[in-house]
Protein backbone atom coordinates (compact mmCIF):
# COMPACT_ATOMS: atom_id res chain seq x y z
CA UNK A 1 0.00 0.00 0.00
CA UNK A 2 2.80 2.14 0.80
CA UNK A 3 4.19 1.86 -2.59
CA UNK A 4 0.93 2.53 -4.43
CA UNK A 5 0.50 5.86 -1.96
CA UNK A 6 4.17 6.67 -2.93
CA UNK A 7 2.92 6.21 -6.66
CA UNK A 8 0.37 8.18 -6.43
CA UNK A 9 1.58 10.94 -4.71
CA UNK A 10 4.78 11.56 -7.46
CA UNK A 11 2.35 11.36 -10.14
CA UNK A 12 -0.35 13.66 -9.78
CA UNK A 13 1.74 15.96 -7.36
CA UNK A 14 4.46 16.63 -9.87
CA UNK A 15 3.20 17.12 -13.35
CA UNK A 16 3.74 13.48 -14.38
CA UNK A 17 -0.17 13.10 -15.00
CA UNK A 18 0.26 15.55 -17.60
CA UNK A 19 2.72 14.07 -19.58
CA UNK A 20 0.35 10.65 -19.50
CA UNK A 21 -2.17 12.07 -20.87
CA UNK A 22 -0.19 14.30 -23.24
CA UNK A 23 2.05 11.31 -24.33
CA UNK A 24 -0.71 9.04 -24.95
CA UNK A 25 -2.57 11.37 -26.66
CA UNK A 26 0.25 11.83 -28.95
CA UNK A 27 0.90 7.84 -28.71
CA UNK A 28 -2.35 6.94 -30.34
CA UNK A 29 -2.51 9.61 -32.99
CA UNK A 30 0.33 8.29 -34.15
CA UNK A 31 -0.68 4.83 -33.79
CA UNK A 32 -3.78 6.26 -36.38
CA UNK A 33 -1.76 7.26 -39.10
CA UNK A 34 -0.38 4.74 -41.78
CA UNK A 35 3.19 5.41 -42.32
CA UNK A 36 4.28 6.65 -39.04
CA UNK A 37 6.20 5.07 -36.29
CA UNK A 38 6.28 5.77 -32.71
CA UNK A 39 10.44 5.16 -32.95
CA UNK A 40 10.50 8.18 -35.22
CA UNK A 41 7.88 10.70 -32.77
CA UNK A 42 10.20 8.90 -29.81
CA UNK A 43 13.39 10.38 -31.05
CA UNK A 44 12.47 13.84 -31.78
CA UNK A 45 11.11 14.28 -28.57
CA UNK A 46 13.90 11.94 -27.09
CA UNK A 47 16.24 15.24 -26.67
CA UNK A 48 13.65 17.55 -25.05
CA UNK A 49 13.12 15.08 -22.21
CA UNK A 50 16.42 15.12 -20.99
CA UNK A 51 15.94 18.93 -19.73
CA UNK A 52 12.68 17.72 -17.68
CA UNK A 53 12.19 15.57 -14.48
CA UNK A 54 13.23 12.10 -14.87
CA UNK A 55 9.61 10.89 -14.56
CA UNK A 56 8.18 13.29 -16.32
CA UNK A 57 10.73 12.35 -19.06
CA UNK A 58 10.06 8.45 -18.96
CA UNK A 59 6.34 8.46 -18.66
CA UNK A 60 5.77 10.95 -21.48
CA UNK A 61 7.93 8.37 -23.71
CA UNK A 62 6.22 5.70 -22.24
CA UNK A 63 2.88 7.27 -22.98
CA UNK A 64 3.73 7.72 -27.11
CA UNK A 65 4.98 3.53 -26.96
CA UNK A 66 1.78 2.57 -25.24
CA UNK A 67 -0.70 4.93 -26.85
CA UNK A 68 0.95 3.94 -30.19
CA UNK A 69 0.00 0.61 -30.01
CA UNK A 70 -3.89 0.97 -29.45
CA UNK A 71 -3.88 3.22 -31.73
CA UNK A 72 -2.39 1.10 -34.81
CA UNK A 73 -6.00 -0.82 -34.15
CA UNK A 74 -7.67 2.11 -35.82
CA UNK A 75 -6.27 2.08 -39.54
CA UNK A 76 -5.88 -1.69 -39.30
CA UNK A 77 -9.60 -2.41 -38.60
CA UNK A 78 -10.79 0.78 -41.04
CA UNK A 79 -8.38 0.79 -43.57
CA UNK A 80 -6.61 -2.38 -44.04
CA UNK A 81 -3.47 -0.66 -43.38
CA UNK A 82 -2.14 -1.03 -39.84
CA UNK A 83 -0.95 2.04 -38.28
CA UNK A 84 1.96 0.51 -36.79
CA UNK A 85 3.76 -3.05 -37.94
CA UNK A 86 2.72 -4.89 -34.49
CA UNK A 87 -0.85 -4.15 -35.94
CA UNK A 88 -0.42 -6.56 -38.88
CA UNK A 89 -2.57 -9.40 -37.57
CA UNK A 90 -5.74 -7.25 -36.79
CA UNK A 91 -5.97 -6.52 -40.17
CA UNK A 92 -6.80 -10.53 -40.83
CA UNK A 93 -9.87 -10.00 -38.71
CA UNK A 94 -10.32 -6.64 -37.91
CA UNK A 95 -11.12 -5.56 -41.28
CA UNK A 96 -13.56 -8.34 -42.54
CA UNK A 97 -15.80 -7.52 -40.01
CA UNK A 98 -15.90 -3.58 -40.44
CA UNK A 99 -16.45 -4.56 -44.19
CA UNK A 100 -19.65 -6.37 -42.48
CA UNK A 101 -20.54 -2.74 -40.72
CA UNK A 102 -19.41 -4.23 -37.52
CA UNK A 103 -16.53 -1.52 -37.26
CA UNK A 104 -17.20 -0.10 -34.18
CA UNK A 105 -17.74 -3.83 -32.32
CA UNK A 106 -13.88 -4.86 -33.69
CA UNK A 107 -12.45 -1.39 -32.34
CA UNK A 108 -14.57 -2.14 -29.08
CA UNK A 109 -12.91 -5.95 -29.03
CA UNK A 110 -9.47 -3.99 -30.28
CA UNK A 111 -9.65 -1.65 -27.10
CA UNK A 112 -10.46 -3.98 -24.53
CA UNK A 113 -7.97 -6.80 -25.55
CA UNK A 114 -5.60 -3.88 -25.47
CA UNK A 115 -6.25 -3.04 -22.16
CA UNK A 116 -6.35 -6.26 -20.73
CA UNK A 117 -3.20 -7.51 -22.38
CA UNK A 118 -1.64 -3.76 -21.04
CA UNK A 119 -2.97 -4.17 -17.57
CA UNK A 120 -1.11 -7.85 -17.23
CA UNK A 121 1.96 -6.80 -18.70
CA UNK A 122 2.16 -3.69 -16.04
CA UNK A 123 1.71 -6.37 -13.28
CA UNK A 124 4.80 -8.73 -14.82
CA UNK A 125 6.46 -5.36 -14.46
CA UNK A 126 5.39 -4.95 -10.72
CA UNK A 127 6.72 -8.41 -9.52
CA UNK A 128 9.04 -9.36 -11.80
CA UNK A 129 11.01 -6.31 -12.32
CA UNK A 130 12.47 -6.35 -8.26
CA UNK A 131 12.81 -9.77 -7.80
CA UNK A 132 15.27 -9.88 -11.38
CA UNK A 133 17.07 -6.48 -9.89
CA UNK A 134 18.09 -8.73 -7.33
CA UNK A 135 19.11 -11.46 -9.36
CA UNK A 136 21.18 -8.74 -10.72
CA UNK A 137 23.39 -8.24 -7.48
CA UNK A 138 24.69 -11.52 -8.27
CA UNK A 139 26.39 -9.86 -11.50
CA UNK A 140 30.23 -9.74 -12.03
CA UNK A 141 31.67 -8.30 -15.41
CA UNK A 142 31.75 -11.59 -16.83
CA UNK A 143 28.02 -12.21 -16.64
CA UNK A 144 26.91 -8.88 -18.03
CA UNK A 145 29.16 -9.42 -21.00
CA UNK A 146 27.16 -12.76 -21.09
CA UNK A 147 23.67 -10.75 -21.26
CA UNK A 148 25.00 -8.25 -23.50
CA UNK A 149 26.28 -11.08 -25.89
CA UNK A 150 23.18 -13.01 -25.23
CA UNK A 151 20.53 -10.00 -26.09
CA UNK A 152 22.86 -9.25 -29.37
CA UNK A 153 22.41 -13.00 -30.31
CA UNK A 154 18.63 -12.87 -29.64
CA UNK A 155 18.45 -9.75 -31.75
CA UNK A 156 20.07 -11.30 -34.44
CA UNK A 157 18.23 -14.33 -34.29
CA UNK A 158 14.80 -12.34 -34.08
CA UNK A 159 15.11 -11.08 -37.35
CA UNK A 160 14.57 -15.15 -38.94
CA UNK A 161 15.15 -14.54 -42.39
CA UNK A 162 17.21 -11.24 -42.19
CA UNK A 163 19.31 -12.79 -40.15
CA UNK A 164 22.48 -12.52 -41.96
CA UNK A 165 21.71 -8.64 -42.54
CA UNK A 166 20.78 -8.32 -38.75
CA UNK A 167 24.32 -9.87 -37.72
CA UNK A 168 26.04 -7.73 -40.56
CA UNK A 169 24.05 -4.36 -39.02
CA UNK A 170 24.87 -5.26 -35.44
CA UNK A 171 28.65 -5.41 -36.47
CA UNK A 172 27.90 -2.21 -37.50
CA UNK A 173 26.61 -0.78 -34.48
CA UNK A 174 29.48 -2.61 -32.49
CA UNK A 175 31.90 -0.72 -34.40
CA UNK A 176 30.10 2.66 -34.15
CA UNK A 177 30.11 2.36 -30.52
CA UNK A 178 33.72 1.44 -30.43
CA UNK A 179 34.64 5.08 -32.22
CA UNK A 180 36.07 7.53 -29.93
CA UNK A 181 38.21 7.78 -26.33
CA UNK A 182 39.52 4.26 -25.28
CA UNK A 183 39.28 4.93 -21.56
CA UNK A 184 41.24 2.03 -20.42
CA UNK A 185 44.44 3.46 -22.40
CA UNK A 186 43.68 6.72 -23.30
CA UNK A 187 43.68 6.25 -26.93
CA UNK A 188 41.89 7.40 -29.73
CA UNK A 189 40.03 4.52 -32.12
CA UNK A 190 38.68 5.10 -35.30
CA UNK A 191 38.85 9.00 -35.01
CA UNK A 192 40.85 9.72 -37.96
CA UNK A 193 41.88 12.75 -35.62
CA UNK A 194 38.28 14.49 -35.87
CA UNK A 195 37.47 16.38 -32.29
CA UNK A 196 33.68 16.22 -33.21
CA UNK A 197 34.19 12.21 -32.86
CA UNK A 198 36.29 12.24 -29.63
CA UNK A 199 33.36 11.71 -27.41
CA UNK A 200 31.53 8.66 -29.89
CA UNK A 201 28.64 8.40 -32.19
CA UNK A 202 26.13 10.45 -30.13
CA UNK A 203 23.15 8.03 -29.52
CA UNK A 204 20.38 10.28 -30.14
CA UNK A 205 20.80 11.69 -33.63
CA UNK A 206 21.56 8.71 -34.66
CA UNK A 207 18.49 7.40 -33.26
CA UNK A 208 16.53 10.99 -34.97
CA UNK A 209 18.23 9.79 -38.57
CA UNK A 210 17.60 6.15 -38.29
CA UNK A 211 13.83 6.26 -37.18
CA UNK A 212 12.64 9.51 -37.73
CA UNK A 213 14.18 11.62 -40.44
CA UNK A 214 14.56 8.18 -42.78
CA UNK A 215 10.52 8.12 -42.30
CA UNK A 216 10.30 11.37 -43.38
CA UNK A 217 11.53 10.38 -47.14
CA UNK A 218 9.64 7.89 -47.27
CA UNK A 219 6.87 9.62 -47.00
CA UNK A 220 7.63 12.68 -49.10
CA UNK A 221 8.64 10.15 -51.83
CA UNK A 222 5.24 8.17 -51.42
CA UNK A 223 3.19 8.21 -54.80
CA UNK A 224 0.22 9.41 -53.57
CA UNK A 225 -0.19 11.94 -50.93
CA UNK A 226 -3.78 11.29 -50.96
CA UNK A 227 -5.60 11.36 -47.72
CA UNK A 228 -7.49 8.46 -46.51
CA UNK A 229 -10.94 8.09 -45.81
CA UNK A 230 -12.38 6.26 -43.46
CA UNK A 231 -15.89 5.59 -41.49
CA UNK A 232 -17.08 3.83 -38.44
CA UNK A 233 -19.64 2.07 -38.58
CA UNK A 234 -22.44 -0.90 -36.34
CA UNK A 235 -23.00 0.27 -32.98
CA UNK A 236 -21.51 -2.16 -29.73
CA UNK A 237 -18.57 -0.01 -27.87
CA UNK A 238 -18.83 -2.18 -25.13
CA UNK A 239 -18.77 -5.40 -26.57
CA UNK A 240 -15.59 -5.82 -26.40
CA UNK A 241 -15.66 -7.00 -22.58
CA UNK A 242 -18.35 -9.47 -23.47
CA UNK A 243 -16.63 -11.12 -26.53
CA UNK A 244 -13.36 -11.00 -23.84
CA UNK A 245 -15.01 -13.03 -21.63
CA UNK A 246 -16.12 -15.63 -24.46
CA UNK A 247 -12.43 -15.27 -25.44
CA UNK A 248 -10.73 -15.44 -22.02
CA UNK A 249 -8.36 -18.58 -22.47
CA UNK A 250 -6.95 -17.07 -26.23
CA UNK A 251 -6.52 -13.71 -23.96
CA UNK A 252 -4.61 -15.11 -21.00
CA UNK A 253 -2.89 -16.99 -23.36
CA UNK A 254 -2.33 -14.21 -25.39
CA UNK A 255 -1.12 -11.52 -22.54
CA UNK A 256 1.30 -14.54 -21.04
CA UNK A 257 2.87 -15.12 -24.02
CA UNK A 258 3.33 -11.20 -24.78
CA UNK A 259 4.68 -10.85 -21.20
CA UNK A 260 7.55 -13.69 -21.89
CA UNK A 261 8.04 -12.33 -24.98
CA UNK A 262 8.89 -9.27 -23.76
CA UNK A 263 11.44 -10.01 -22.08
CA UNK A 264 13.64 -11.59 -24.93
CA UNK A 265 15.48 -9.03 -26.84
CA UNK A 266 14.74 -8.12 -30.61
CA UNK A 267 11.71 -10.69 -30.28
CA UNK A 268 8.76 -8.72 -28.12
CA UNK A 269 5.75 -7.70 -29.85
CA UNK A 270 6.16 -9.10 -33.58
CA UNK A 271 7.01 -12.72 -31.85
CA UNK A 272 3.96 -12.51 -29.67
CA UNK A 273 1.65 -11.24 -31.99
CA UNK A 274 2.22 -14.25 -34.53
CA UNK A 275 2.65 -17.07 -31.43
CA UNK A 276 -0.32 -15.61 -29.76
CA UNK A 277 -2.30 -15.63 -33.65
CA UNK A 278 -1.50 -19.15 -34.40
CA UNK A 279 -2.21 -20.81 -31.52
CA UNK A 280 -5.67 -18.90 -30.96
CA UNK A 281 -6.26 -20.60 -34.69
CA UNK A 282 -4.99 -23.97 -34.13
CA UNK A 283 -7.13 -24.25 -31.10
CA UNK A 284 -10.36 -22.98 -32.39
CA UNK A 285 -13.36 -25.31 -33.21
CA UNK A 286 -13.75 -23.03 -36.02
CA UNK A 287 -9.96 -22.50 -37.73
CA UNK A 288 -11.70 -21.66 -40.90
CA UNK A 289 -12.91 -18.14 -39.32
CA UNK A 290 -9.72 -17.03 -38.86
CA UNK A 291 -8.97 -14.55 -41.56
CA UNK A 292 -12.47 -13.60 -42.25
CA UNK A 293 -13.73 -11.92 -39.26
CA UNK A 294 -13.22 -13.94 -36.21
CA UNK A 295 -13.69 -12.37 -32.97
CA UNK A 296 -10.60 -14.68 -30.97
CA UNK A 297 -7.91 -13.25 -33.64
CA UNK A 298 -8.62 -9.59 -32.94
CA UNK A 299 -8.58 -10.63 -29.29
CA UNK A 300 -5.21 -13.10 -29.84
CA UNK A 301 -3.39 -9.82 -31.64
CA UNK A 302 -4.16 -6.95 -29.74
CA UNK A 303 -3.67 -9.08 -26.03
CA UNK A 304 -0.27 -10.15 -27.13
CA UNK A 305 1.20 -6.86 -28.44
CA UNK A 306 -0.27 -4.78 -25.80
CA UNK A 307 1.43 -7.73 -23.03
CA UNK A 308 5.05 -6.34 -24.20
CA UNK A 309 4.44 -3.06 -23.82
CA UNK A 310 5.60 -2.68 -19.93
CA UNK A 311 7.30 -6.33 -19.71
CA UNK A 312 9.92 -5.06 -22.18
CA UNK A 313 11.05 -2.48 -19.07
CA UNK A 314 11.92 -5.56 -16.58
CA UNK A 315 14.99 -6.24 -18.26
CA UNK A 316 15.80 -2.61 -18.69
CA UNK A 317 15.33 -2.00 -15.05
CA UNK A 318 16.33 -5.19 -13.29
CA UNK A 319 20.13 -4.88 -15.79
CA UNK A 320 20.14 -2.17 -17.72
CA UNK A 321 20.19 -4.46 -20.77
CA UNK A 322 17.22 -2.55 -23.53
CA UNK A 323 15.54 -5.01 -25.68
CA UNK A 324 15.05 -2.95 -28.24
CA UNK A 325 15.77 0.64 -29.94
CA UNK A 326 12.53 1.61 -27.92
CA UNK A 327 14.03 0.42 -24.81
CA UNK A 328 17.73 1.93 -25.78
CA UNK A 329 16.19 5.41 -26.26
CA UNK A 330 14.49 4.91 -22.52
CA UNK A 331 17.62 4.19 -20.95
CA UNK A 332 19.40 7.32 -22.39
CA UNK A 333 16.58 9.56 -20.53
CA UNK A 334 18.05 7.47 -17.33
CA UNK A 335 21.70 7.74 -17.99
CA UNK A 336 21.33 11.54 -18.76
CA UNK A 337 19.74 12.11 -14.75
CA UNK A 338 22.41 9.63 -13.47
CA UNK A 339 19.63 6.73 -12.46
CA UNK A 340 21.61 3.87 -13.36
CA UNK A 341 19.55 0.48 -14.01
CA UNK A 342 19.90 -2.58 -11.17
CA UNK A 343 19.38 -2.88 -7.95
CA UNK A 344 20.36 0.63 -6.97
CA UNK A 345 17.80 2.04 -8.33
CA UNK A 346 15.04 0.59 -6.91
CA UNK A 347 16.82 1.12 -3.32
CA UNK A 348 17.96 5.21 -4.15
CA UNK A 349 14.67 6.04 -6.28
CA UNK A 350 12.05 4.11 -5.05
CA UNK A 351 9.19 7.06 -5.41
CA UNK A 352 10.71 6.87 -9.28
CA UNK A 353 9.87 3.19 -9.38
CA UNK A 354 6.33 3.59 -7.67
CA UNK A 355 5.41 6.52 -9.93
CA UNK A 356 6.38 4.58 -13.12
CA UNK A 357 4.11 1.70 -12.10
CA UNK A 358 1.47 3.99 -11.18
CA UNK A 359 1.63 6.37 -14.38
CA UNK A 360 1.64 2.99 -16.17
CA UNK A 361 -1.63 1.96 -14.95
CA UNK A 362 -3.09 5.43 -14.95
CA UNK A 363 -1.97 5.24 -18.76
CA UNK A 364 -3.58 2.14 -19.93
CA UNK A 365 -6.90 3.94 -18.23
CA UNK A 366 -6.99 6.63 -19.52
CA UNK A 367 -5.98 5.03 -23.35
CA UNK A 368 -9.02 2.84 -23.24
CA UNK A 369 -11.50 5.87 -21.86
CA UNK A 370 -10.20 7.98 -24.25
CA UNK A 371 -10.37 5.74 -27.16
CA UNK A 372 -14.11 4.60 -26.61
CA UNK A 373 -14.83 8.51 -26.27
CA UNK A 374 -13.30 10.32 -29.05
CA UNK A 375 -12.29 7.66 -31.47
CA UNK A 376 -14.95 9.46 -34.11
CA UNK A 377 -12.67 12.13 -33.93
CA UNK A 378 -9.48 10.40 -33.96
CA UNK A 379 -10.18 9.09 -37.17
CA UNK A 380 -9.86 12.09 -38.62
CA UNK A 381 -6.01 12.11 -38.30
CA UNK A 382 -5.83 9.17 -40.97
CA UNK A 383 -6.80 12.17 -43.52
CA UNK A 384 -3.71 14.41 -42.99
CA UNK A 385 -1.50 14.12 -45.71
CA UNK A 386 1.56 12.14 -45.75
CA UNK A 387 4.10 14.46 -47.36
CA UNK A 388 3.04 17.38 -44.76
CA UNK A 389 3.55 15.39 -42.23
CA UNK A 390 6.85 14.05 -43.87
CA UNK A 391 7.93 17.48 -43.98
CA UNK A 392 7.39 18.57 -40.45
CA UNK A 393 8.96 15.66 -39.28
CA UNK A 394 12.56 16.19 -41.24
CA UNK A 395 12.36 19.56 -39.62
CA UNK A 396 11.95 18.72 -36.03
CA UNK A 397 14.36 15.87 -36.47
CA UNK A 398 17.09 18.10 -37.41
CA UNK A 399 16.28 21.05 -35.47
CA UNK A 400 16.67 17.90 -32.74
CA UNK A 401 19.70 16.37 -33.26
CA UNK A 402 21.28 20.25 -33.59
CA UNK A 403 19.60 21.19 -30.25
CA UNK A 404 21.27 18.37 -28.10
CA UNK A 405 24.33 19.69 -27.91
CA UNK A 406 23.72 22.86 -29.83
CA UNK A 407 26.57 21.32 -32.15
CA UNK A 408 26.09 21.12 -36.20
CA UNK A 409 28.16 18.06 -36.17
CA UNK A 410 25.33 16.25 -34.55
CA UNK A 411 23.25 17.27 -37.02
CA UNK A 412 25.02 16.31 -39.66
CA UNK A 413 25.55 12.53 -38.10
CA UNK A 414 21.52 12.45 -38.22
CA UNK A 415 21.28 13.48 -41.78
CA UNK A 416 23.87 10.40 -42.31
CA UNK A 417 22.26 8.31 -40.63
CA UNK A 418 18.31 9.41 -42.05
CA UNK A 419 20.06 8.11 -45.59
CA UNK A 420 21.47 5.05 -44.07
CA UNK A 421 17.97 4.74 -42.96
CA UNK A 422 16.02 5.46 -45.94
CA UNK A 423 18.57 2.84 -48.02
CA UNK A 424 18.16 0.19 -45.20
CA UNK A 425 14.35 0.53 -45.38
CA UNK A 426 14.38 0.62 -49.33
CA UNK A 427 16.68 -2.88 -48.91
CA UNK A 428 14.25 -4.26 -46.42
CA UNK A 429 17.50 -4.55 -43.66
CA UNK A 430 16.18 -4.17 -40.46
CA UNK A 431 17.83 -0.84 -38.89
CA UNK A 432 16.73 -1.68 -34.85
CA UNK A 433 20.33 -3.72 -35.06
CA UNK A 434 22.37 -1.15 -35.75
CA UNK A 435 21.00 0.96 -32.55
CA UNK A 436 21.35 -2.26 -30.35
CA UNK A 437 24.80 -2.69 -31.37
CA UNK A 438 25.75 0.87 -30.45
CA UNK A 439 24.05 0.40 -27.43
CA UNK A 440 25.35 -3.01 -26.23
CA UNK A 441 28.51 -3.38 -28.10
CA UNK A 442 30.64 -0.63 -25.46
CA UNK A 443 28.65 -3.04 -22.18
CA UNK A 444 30.12 -6.07 -23.89
CA UNK A 445 33.30 -5.18 -25.11
CA UNK A 446 33.89 -3.28 -21.79
CA UNK A 447 32.60 -6.02 -19.48
CA UNK A 448 34.60 -8.41 -21.40
CA UNK A 449 37.39 -6.31 -20.86
CA UNK A 450 37.29 -5.83 -17.70
CA UNK A 451 36.44 -9.82 -16.41
CA UNK A 452 39.43 -10.88 -18.71
CA UNK A 453 41.55 -7.81 -16.28
CA UNK A 454 40.08 -10.41 -13.36
CA UNK A 455 41.23 -13.15 -14.33
CA UNK A 456 44.56 -12.07 -15.69
CA UNK A 457 43.94 -13.12 -19.61
CA UNK A 458 42.12 -16.18 -18.73
CA UNK A 459 38.74 -17.23 -20.80
CA UNK A 460 37.51 -19.64 -18.42
CA UNK A 461 36.62 -17.17 -16.26
CA UNK A 462 32.92 -17.29 -18.57
CA UNK A 463 32.17 -20.99 -17.84
CA UNK A 464 33.72 -20.93 -14.28
CA UNK A 465 30.90 -18.59 -13.06
CA UNK A 466 27.62 -20.58 -12.92
CA UNK A 467 25.64 -17.75 -14.09
CA UNK A 468 27.99 -16.65 -17.12
CA UNK A 469 28.17 -20.24 -18.26
CA UNK A 470 24.15 -20.56 -18.24
CA UNK A 471 23.83 -17.44 -20.16
CA UNK A 472 26.96 -18.53 -22.80
CA UNK A 473 24.84 -21.81 -22.87
CA UNK A 474 22.06 -20.34 -23.83
CA UNK A 475 23.60 -18.64 -26.55
CA UNK A 476 25.27 -21.13 -28.19
CA UNK A 477 22.19 -23.63 -27.80
CA UNK A 478 20.43 -20.74 -29.21
CA UNK A 479 22.42 -20.34 -32.14
CA UNK A 480 23.14 -24.28 -33.02
CA UNK A 481 19.18 -24.45 -32.85
CA UNK A 482 18.17 -21.95 -35.48
CA UNK A 483 21.33 -22.78 -37.53
CA UNK A 484 19.68 -26.46 -37.18
CA UNK A 485 16.46 -25.18 -38.18
CA UNK A 486 17.27 -23.59 -41.16
CA UNK A 487 19.66 -26.21 -42.41
CA UNK A 488 16.37 -28.45 -42.17
CA UNK A 489 14.09 -25.99 -44.08
CA UNK A 490 16.77 -25.90 -47.05
CA UNK A 491 16.68 -29.76 -47.35
CA UNK A 492 12.93 -29.60 -47.69
CA UNK A 493 12.95 -26.98 -50.46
Amino acid sequence: MDVVLLGLNEVFSNGVIFAVIMGAIIGVSIGSIPGLEPAGVMAILLPLTFTMEPLFGVTLLLGVYGGAWYGGAIPAILMNTPGTPVAVLTTYDGYPMAKKGQGKKALSIAYTSSFFGGIVSVLSLVFFAPVLSQVATLFGSAEFAMLALLGMVFVVLAHNHYAIEAAAMIGLGIFLGSIGIDRSYNTQVYTFGQEWLLAGVPLVPAVIGLFAMSQAYILLSAKSGDAFNTRIEGSGWFEGFAVLLRNKVIAIRSALLGVIMGLLPGVGEFGSQFFSYTLAQKFSKNPEQYGNGAEGGIVASETSNNAVTASVLIPLLAFGIPADALMAMLLSVFMVHNYIPGPRLFGEHPEFISGLYVSLFVMNIFIFLYLTVATKYIVNITRVRGRFIGSFIFVLGFLGAYSQNYQISDAFIALFFSLLGYIMKRANIPAVPIILGLVLGPVFLNRMRQALGVSNGDFSIFVDRPISLILLSITVLSIVIFVGSRLKNLRHG
